[in-house]
């Protein structure tokens, strides 16, 4: 079998490869060596909640807030260990701590954070104390007439009932007044506590006439009576305790009034 010389072996593989259609430029496709865009690269632009300045995912505190934040926080750890710690010597029974920071706790805890009650107590307070006050006047014709009693304790109780967020003056005043003034005065209200006992008398004396006035129906007020009346709070229905029943008055001397026991009321 003869074999096809070069010339026309080189002629039929021409032939065999169709021509490729040639390539025009079009000014509009995009060349090969044209870069892509830089911000097709940029993973934030494909991320709509990073362009969002309200979106919560890219929102981060700033170091000032966050150590106004911790600040806060370290304040308020401080104030409350520094409050129960106070709270809790005030309560306590007595020991050598109580007593090397008796100043301290008292200039936290007085007024506003009075505790009525001891950690450990044996019994509660079981008894009911009332305060009244009366007044004697002066007529115009130079007589003197005795008003009847007012309940000092039961304005206190009326101002809070009801009250959500009553006043520290309205629950204690009054009751803090006497406490201190029967410690320092016997049964027959004589003092026994020394310049200390004129004191609490006289402050005792002042928180009456604030609430009764210069005045008594038209007539001007000479002297003030104090009151106090105790009685038992019946114990619940399984106990065997017994308990007097009714209140017992005790009723201290006339007080004489001046215009100095008004100043600054």
């Amino acid at each position: 079998m003869e074999q096809p010389s070069g010339g026309e072996a080189s002629e039929q593989s021409a032939a065999s490869v169709p021509d490729e259609p040639a390539v025009q430029d079009d000014p509009a496709a995009p060349s090969a060596t044209t870069p892509e865009d830089p911000a097709s690269d940029d993973p934030a632009s494909e991320d709509p909640a990073s362009e969002d300045p309200a979106s919560p995912v890219g929102r981060t505190w700033s170091t000032p807030a966050q150590a106004a934040l911790s600040l806060g926080a370290v304040v308020l750890l401080v104030v409350g260990a520094w409050h129960l710690a106070m709270v809790f010597l005030h309560v306590a029974p007595a020991s050598s701590v109580t007593q090397k920071y008796q100043t301290q706790v008292d200039a936290w805890v007085y007024p506003e954070f009075e505790q009525n009650w001891k950690l450990f107590a044996p019994n509660p307070l079981q008894q009911n104390i009332t305060v009244d006050a009366r007044v004697k006047t002066l007529g115009a014709d130079g007589s003197q007439h005795t008003g009847s009693w007012v309940g000092l304790t039961a304005q206190d109780i009326a101002d809070i009932r009801h009250n959500p967020l009553p006043s520290h003056v309205e629950q204690n005043l009054l009751r803090r007044a006497w406490d201190v003034y029967s410690s320092s005065h016997n049964e027959q209200g004589d003092n026994t506590g020394g310049q200390r006992g004129d004191l609490l008398q006289q402050y005792i004396k002042r928180i009456a006439l604030q609430r009764l006035g210069r005045d008594w129906h038209g007539e001007q007020v000479v002297e003030v009576q104090l009151r106090t009346g105790t009685d038992s709070v019946a114990p619940p229905p399984w106990s065997t305790e017994t308990w007097p029943l009714g209140a017992a008055y005790r009723e201290l001397p006339w007080w004489p009034v001046t215009d100095q026991d008004y100043a600054g009321l």
